[in-house]
């Protein structure tokens, strides 16, 4: 019986723009938490990933929302899971109800995994596929618009002169045709976090 560790969450999301909160929910409350917002296509790029599985010892649990949030595929899955067990660790997957450590590492409990892992690779796959013939269809019909543009410096400089004479963030961002999003964005890159607060912010 392994010694009671610690419980570690790991959660990603694929870029920046996107939210980790349905994951955290799903994961609740855990003694270390690490995150990546990348597209997690290449492991070396997942600093979260690589600091989790340097903290996590013999005994602790890591606990994951659902497999394509640890893997982009099978292989990757697989090597994951196989580093964590050999820690001593265990991982359990919310959304697909599974867990796995040394302990119950048999050929039944290895080819769930595969088959679990190809369903979700698959999933992802699919998704990815409608999301293609979605924007080419889009396109045919001339309503793809691509991504949103960006705020040039001008507009910027803009938008902070009438934030300081109290005019609504969300009135500058219809006056500028881009949504609230792009315009907090655009005032925060080059904005100190300490001061992005603002009695305007509406």
């Amino acid at each position: 019986m392994p010694p009671h560790g610690e419980t570690v969450g790991y959660v990603r999301v694929s870029s920046t723009d996107q939210n980790l909160a349905r994951q955290l929910e799903a994961i609740g409350k855990v003694d270390r938490l690490f995150h990546d917002k990348i597209t997690g296509k290449s492991r070396a790029d997942r600093n979260g990933l690589r600091d989790c599985l340097a903290y996590i010892r013999d005994g602790d649990t890591v606990l994951v929302a659902s497999m394509d949030r640890l893997a982009r595929s099978l292989i990757d899955l697989q090597q994951i899971v196989d580093e964590i067990l050999t820690k001593g660790a265990a991982v359990t997957f919310l959304k697909e109800k599974q867990s796995y450590r040394r302990a119950n590492q048999d050929p039944m409990g290895r080819l769930l995994l595969q088959i679990l892992g190809s369903f979700a690779e698959f999933e992802r796959n699919l998704i990815r596929e409608r999301q293609a013939e979605g924007i080419k269809l889009a396109k045919e019909a001339g309503k793809y618009a691509g991504r949103r543009r960006a705020l040039t410096p001008d507009q910027v400089v803009h938008a902070r002169e009438q934030i300081a004479l109290g005019v609504p963030k969300a009135h500058i961002a219809r006056q500028l045709g881009v949504d609230r999003t792009t315009l907090y964005r655009s005032l925060a890159a080059e904005v100190p976090a300490a001061s992005r607060k603002d009695p305007h912010d509406q």
